[in-house]
């Protein structure tokens, strides 16, 4: 298995543009006891003067990150028990970011397991705490360079990612869930054939 993380210039658009993109790319995590991980199929974009974006107060300790170099990881802490993880979009200061709410648990299975129990293979990463327990993904990784090829945590090319999206889609697009704030905006995407998808949603339609 080759990695190759994605380049640098693949975040600065809007993370509108960038979370249909990521859908089919690998987010690998690597730790002492091997590699873990696999293909993303859902995601939500988060935009400035989005109310929901937590970048929406202005800079804190918190969404430092957000605010900086495009191609790092954000990951905050949520209800007091879980973590969520983003890939940080837009040049400096412009504060976007694309959460990953599911993964296809493809790398490592064994490792996810051992990190998180599940009733089901499906159910080790198909929502965006799931994935970062399964995956030890916490807050030492925030701000962690998902373009530096020997990074704890990044997001990989996936060289078949045009047939992996043809044959998981198709690509969906719908309103936000778990969110009260601007949850009707239709910034979430996913590929709809994928058993690793969080939720299905009665308000999605293809993507063009």
């Amino acid at each position: 298995m080759r990695i190759v993380p994605l380049p640098r210039a693949f975040y600065e658009p809007s993370a509108r543009v960038v979370a249909p993109e990521l859908l089919g790319h690998w987010l690998i995590r690597r730790t002492p006891q091997g590699i873990c991980g696999g293909p993303i199929v859902e995601t939500e974009a988060y935009l400035q003067g989005d109310p929901a974006c937590h970048a929406a107060p202005g800079l804190t300790a918190r969404n430092r990150v957000m605010f900086g170099q495009p191609g790092h990881a954000y990951v905050y802490f949520i209800y007091g028990a879980h973590y969520c993880v983003n890939a940080v979009c837009q040049p400096v200061g412009s504060a976007e970011a694309v959460l990953i709410r599911a993964i296809e648990a493809e790398f490592g299975e064994p490792l996810l397991k051992k990190q998180r129990r599940a009733v089901s293979r499906h159910s080790l990463t198909n929502g965006p705490a799931k994935l970062c327990e399964a995956m030890a993904i916490d807050r030492s990784l925030d701000g962690t360079d998902l373009c530096e090829p020997r990074s704890s945590l990044l997001i990989a090319l996936n060289p078949e990612r045009a047939f992996f999206v043809k044959e998981r889609g198709p690509l969906l697009t719908g309103t936000r869930i778990g969110i009260t704030k601007a949850a009707e905006l239709p910034l979430r995407f996913l590929l709809a054939q994928s058993p690793f998808v969080s939720r299905a949603t009665g308000s999605s339609r293809r993507k063009s």
